[in-house]
């Protein structure tokens, strides 16, 4: 285990030091591009205004075939556009396959300056990240990349979540996580075809009357549980959570509802991989105005967090003085980048 002293430290000659905080930014929503189609690489430049993170996808959903084709797109798609406080992400594949070390020394090489995060596919311990750490520090030395390239762990194994709090820890190049539902079920050996979301079957039955009416039942949530630990492990590391896919294009009510459970939850964003699920993050993913306008009171009305007062018949503290700024906080992030949410908090 590396000292705390060593923890910062760049792992190659002339890598770039490591970050001690994360880049404040928003991340509403993290929209996957398939690179090695020309008519989506196209509309990039404008997506880049509408959405918070473009991210050019390698791994599933694109063909063997066209892998190479997918990593040349990309690198494209990153030197012909300027994304300004747009992020922009790559899905490399997994540390494998036969692609994953091209993919990175390519890219690196080629746009390693203009990359924000490498998202690294089926994580299943902080063995695979200080692998790609130590790589990455190489492939920036000597490219000469100027800042450190970020890695975000998709949550997808179940021995993946078994080691997610050191999976959390095991780089300060770590920038968060996402939940991968679809693989996850299928290592867990869960019985559903489903890629997030839930499942009708997997509910609990209301008690028995004493009429012989239809016993109710009522959906449970399939994923409430890795999420949590996945947001506990990284809020106490200082990265950012993410809820993962929602492959039901046709059903906007239950993806809104799905991702709003993992706002509530304390994750920051969530994929979209289609166009229609961009407006369902970023209305969910920015708290309510009615939200922002009540923490606004609670924070005027105790400025230095401490004492107690009522408002609205209702107790105030110290530790709701915190909840309240955690929803100001963000709105004020959400405020800078989208001018129609900065009036309707009235900031």
């Amino acid at each position: 285990m590396k000292t705390p002293r060593a923890f910062y430290q760049p792992l190659a000659i002339g890598a770039p030091a490591p970050l001690r905080d994360l880049p404040v930014r928003l991340e509403r929503m993290i929209h996957f591009v398939p690179p090695h189609i020309e008519k989506m690489r196209a509309k990039v430049a404008g997506l880049i205004p509408t959405v918070d993170v473009v991210l050019g996808n390698l791994e599933d959903a694109i063909p063997a075939d066209q892998k190479t084709a997918a990593r040349r797109g990309f690198i494209e798609m990153a030197q012909q556009n300027d994304f300004g406080s747009t992020g922009l992400w790559t899905r490399i594949n997994c540390l494998n396959s036969p692609w994953v070390l091209d993919d990175l020394v390519e890219i690196v090489g080629e746009v390693g300056d203009k990359l924000d995060v490498v998202m690294l596919p089926k994580v299943e311990g902080p063995w695979d990240i200080h692998y790609i750490d130590q790589l990455l520090a190489q492939l920036e030395a000597r490219s000469g990349v100027t800042k450190p390239i970020l890695v975000h762990a998709i949550l997808e194994t179940a021995e993946g979540v078994k080691n997610v709090e050191a999976i959390a820890t095991a780089s300060p190049r770590m920038h968060g996580m996402s939940l991968g539902p679809a693989d996850l079920a299928a290592s867990r050996g869960m019985k559903t075809t489903r890629v997030g979301g839930g499942h009708p079957d997997y509910a609990v039955l209301a008690d028995a009357g004493s009429t012989d009416t239809a016993r109710p039942m009522f959906q449970q949530d399939l994923w409430h549980y890795t999420v949590a630990r996945m947001v506990d492990a990284c809020m106490s590391a200082g990265i950012k959570a993410f809820y993962g896919p929602f492959g039901d294009f046709s059903d906007s009510d239950a993806c809104e509802a799905q991702f709003r459970n993992a706002f509530l939850m304390g994750c920051v964003g969530a994929w979209s991989l289609h166009p229609s699920q961009i407006a369902i993050a970023k209305r969910v993913f920015s708290p309510e105005p009615a939200e922002v306008a009540f923490a606004l009171r609670i924070l005027e009305a105790m400025p230095d967090g401490s004492g107690a007062v009522m408002i609205d018949g209702k107790m105030q503290d110290d530790a709701t003085w915190k909840q309240a700024k955690v929803i100001v906080d963000l709105a004020r992030t959400v405020a800078e980048r989208d001018p129609d949410m900065a009036a309707a908090y009235g900031l």
